[in-house]
């Protein structure tokens, strides 16, 4: 299988790594580290260093009750590193949900658009949206994801019932609705959403069943790194409250990462890219033998 790009065609009988860099001073994960543009673009370097695959770059913080960030605000944080990251010689996502920043990354030759909404936002009313961005472009790749409700009261509302087919159907939805305006489905790429506005157990129940999104024909990311579920399973009980610090979650993280990839993940979003490269490493060798 492969996932078509803006300027790649991205391979993937093999995992694929997704390194995070996140422009924010908000971010759950890393607690505005990267926040300044020197900083993010001295990350991008490091985390290809480490082994990352594609580099993804947000400059909005999604985390549960995180608050919209103005356009102009958001492209002064992201345009300078994306202007940077290009140059490095892999895909390049923008992680956003906006319409004028996903344009303007386009234009800048960012291949992927990682949109949490999956495209549905609507700011101004008459205004450009995500859907005619990605229709109008026509190689960038797209990743869809699941999200309950939004940022603001996603954990404050989950999700009732079985993950899975809801999770399912979201996204066939979104696929068939890209196709219709012309998108190639080789383009497409589908997330669903762990930790945005799911339980504890009905993230794991996403896990446990992944391989059904396979059915859907597209690649699948997934996304566990350094979320509050981990935390919470680490604890004593399921109960527990989810204590462990975000950047002391890379075991779990790494081992959420691989349990991914064995349920038919194509591509991990990490922070903790040099940990995750080592465990596919390990993987991978194990997998030679057996084949």
């Amino acid at each position: 299988m492969h996932w078509q790009t803006n300027r790649f065609q991205i391979d993937l009988t093999t995992p694929k790594i997704m390194g995070i860099v996140n422009v924010t001073p908000d971010s759950f994960s890393d607690g505005g580290q990267h926040a300044s543009r020197d900083a993010a673009m001295a990350h991008c370097e490091q985390l290809l260093s480490e082994g990352a695959d594609i580099l993804d770059i947000g400059g909005e913080s999604t985390r549960p009750g995180a608050l919209a960030l103005p356009v102009d605000e958001e492209l002064a944080r992201v345009l300078p590193v994306l202007r940077h990251a290009v140059t490095l010689g892999v895909p390049v996502s923008i992680d956003t949900y906006k319409p004028q920043v996903m344009q303007a990354a386009l234009d800048l030759g960012v291949d992927i658009l990682n949109d949490v909404w999956a495209l549905r936002w609507v700011g101004d009313p008459g205004g450009l949206t995500g859907r005619q961005v990605a229709s109008q472009h026509g190689r960038c790749g797209v990743c869809l994801m699941h999200m309950h409700r939004d940022p603001q009261s996603m954990q404050i509302t989950p999700m009732k019932g079985q993950a899975m087919p809801q999770v399912l159907s979201f996204l066939r939805q979104q696929a068939q609705e890209l196709l219709a305006l012309g998108v190639d489905g080789k383009r497409i790429c589908v997330d669903p959403g762990i930790g945005f506005g799911k339980t504890v157990q009905q993230n794991f129940a996403l896990l446990a069943q992944q391989a059904k999104l396979l059915g859907l024909g597209y690649p699948v990311l997934a996304g566990w790194s350094r979320k509050s579920s981990l935390a919470a399973v680490s604890q004593h009980s399921l109960s527990a409250v989810a204590s462990l610090d975000a950047r002391d979650r890379m075991v779990p993280s790494v081992a959420a990462a691989l349990l991914a990839v064995q349920n038919g993940a194509h591509i991990v979003r990490v922070h903790d890219v040099k940990y995750t490269r080592q465990v596919l490493g390990v993987l991978s060798a194990m997998q030679q033998q057996k084949n």
